[in-house]
């Protein structure tokens, strides 16, 4: 069985969007059962996690003999035994996998700024100034995507892919922003995926780890 690395306590702004939450929803896509190993602040940083996980980050994955690190490395993996995140056909697949990775190309990395901002660095000057450029060039990606998606269901059409698991994961981080109002079909399709029963019992199996932890903790 496939072995999970996770936290099992992370800040409240970071609480259902932890990156393992991706590799859950994608192993309850897939059908694949699998277990949690906790990592806690003081095991991420040991020679012997960093050798799983060289930056004491998670997600990470044993699969048998395999090791892999990094969300989408591994939710490639993942996807790539299960035609339920990738499609047989060949084209298909390429334009799925192409989306995953221009969630983590073309969006995160912009999303990240934003969250640089308004949640490590609220109130700093620079931050303030900064700020409104930001803004801009994210609503051009967010209005970009939104014409791509169209009136279709998914980004590839009517299928659910991998590529759409990514893509929401990333919307999902600005969720303490009102940006994807403005774009009432990013909107719709967000929710459409996070209305997914796979989806449902990932962020459940997460939140359900911060919760034992956190009474395991205070009962310490």
């Amino acid at each position: 069985m496939m072995k999970l690395y996770v936290f099992g306590w992370v800040p409240d702004f970071a609480v259902g969007l932890v990156r393992d939450l991706r590799v859950r929803w994608a192993l309850e896509e897939a059908g694949q059962p699998y277990e949690e190993q906790v990592i806690s602040h003081e095991e991420k940083l040991t020679d012997t996690y960093k050798a799983i996980q060289p930056f004491g980050q998670v997600p990470a994955i044993e699969d048998g003999d395999l090791t892999l690190f990094e969300s989408g490395a591994i939710l490639l993996h993942i996807a790539g035994k299960s035609d339920a995140l990738l499609p047989g056909d060949a084209n298909r697949k390429a334009r799925a996998t192409a989306w995953m990775i221009s969630a983590l190309n073309s969006m995160e990395g912009v999303i990240q700024g934003l969250v640089e901002i308004d949640i490590f660095n609220a109130g700093a000057d620079w931050a303030k100034e900064r700020r409104p450029a930001v803004i801009e060039r994210l609503e051009g990606r967010l209005s970009d995507l939104s014409k791509a998606l169209g009136d279709k269901s998914y980004l590839d059409g009517e299928t659910f892919t991998v590529g759409d698991l990514m893509m929401v994961t990333v919307l999902r981080i600005l969720r303490h922003t009102d940006l994807l109002a403005k774009y009432p079909n990013l909107n719709a399709y967000k929710e459409r995926c996070e209305a997914r029963p796979a989806f449902q019992k990932a962020l459940a199996a997460q939140l359900a780890t911060f919760e034992r932890e956190g009474e395991l903790k205070a009962s310490a």
